[in-house]
């Protein structure tokens, strides 16, 4: 076998190849980042929380950084729409993916052939977490959890629950709330929590499960009725809404999250900088009472933090999501 000569030429070629990427990263930290426009891209459509949160933190996190950032709604395919073009974003903390839960630590244990990983994302920070609401219309004659429950059994297979999509936290949130009540109810998947929002009001569908922000406006006005929180505490903005603890059900439990995540190759200044900024930015007071006015928790987590959470519940949501019995369409 013939051996390969490394000349004094390629060895140069070579050296500042492996250079490259610490130049640029050093470029980025010493102030380079950000040079223009952000896109914050957002697995969902308008009208939900994930688009909340990426809309609250856009417009806090520009004047900090000096540029604007944009949202980008890309709904549908269970989150793949959005992850694989951030995906396939060039690594330069330009174009940054605005992640819910559901989609980042369950939609991965339904869809077998899937086409995007955790891995091929980098943490950045977390921004908003919040727990789900059992929310019906307002003509449907039930006032309280127990009573839901009682229609549901009364009328098999008659009541519809809407959905963000097959496999989201409403879904897994829906079979629980059916596994441990022992009804049966039919699940309307749709492609975001805005346009599950628009049926609920307009009667097609009788209940939703879902974060509180969307929902507020017609909880207030009366057109929806909110029945229990599945979080381990009473919201603020809903203090009289009890738990789906306190109303008999301490199984159903489910507590969304919201937060920022670049492509995987991204420069460590770069994320640094961005989990710095939205440090800021969630830890804000206004930011706060916003964020809890809407029904929502200002929570930040570093990059650190965030990956260890997502590693932790992608391990115990596989094991929801396998009691379930709950596939991919």
């Amino acid at each position: 076998m013939m051996a390969t000569r490394i000349t004094r030429k390629h060895f140069g070629a070579l050296a500042l190849a492996a250079l490259a990427p610490l130049a640029l990263a050093a470029a980025w930290a010493q102030g380079g980042y950000p040079s223009r426009t952000l896109t914050f891209v957002v697995p969902a459509a308008a009208g939900g929380t994930t688009d909340l949160s990426a809309r609250m933190a856009a417009q806090a996190l520009a004047p900090m950084l000096g540029q604007s950032v944009v949202v980008d709604n890309k709904g549908g395919g269970n989150g793949a729409i959005a992850a694989n073009l951030v995906k396939r974003a060039e690594p330069d903390g330009y174009t940054l993916l605005v992640q819910y839960s559901g989609y980042h630590v369950i939609s991965p244990h339904l869809v077998k052939a899937r086409s995007w990983e955790q891995g091929d994302f980098a943490p950045v920070a977390n921004v908003l977490s919040a727990p789900q609401i059992i929310v019906v219309r307002s003509e449907l004659p039930v006032k309280t959890l127990a009573e839901l429950v009682d229609y549901a059994k009364s009328h098999p297979g008659k009541l519809n629950y809407a959905s963000s999509g097959n496999g989201s936290l409403q879904h897994v949130t829906g079979a629980m709330l059916e596994q441990q009540a022992g009804v049966k109810m039919v699940h309307v998947p749709y492609k975001g929590t805005g346009p599950a929002l628009q049926d609920l009001l307009g009667g097609q569908v009788d209940l939703t499960f879902g974060t509180a922000p969307p929902f507020m406006p017609y909880v207030q006005s009366g057109k929806l009725r909110v029945l229990a929180v599945t979080g381990k505490q009473r919201l603020p903005s809903l203090p009289n809404v009890p738990t789906t603890a306190e109303a008999g059900y301490p199984g159903v439990n489910a507590t969304s999250w919201f937060a920022v995540f670049a492509p995987k190759a991204t420069p460590q200044p770069v994320i640094d900088k961005l989990a710095a900024d939205l440090k800021n930015v969630v830890e804000d007071p206004a930011f706060k009472k916003k964020a809890e006015e809407q029904g929502a928790t200002a929570d930040y987590m570093n990059s650190q933090q965030l990956g260890a959470m997502v590693k932790t519940e992608y391990a115990s949501w596989a094991q929801v999501v396998k009691s379930s019995k709950i596939e991919a369409e």
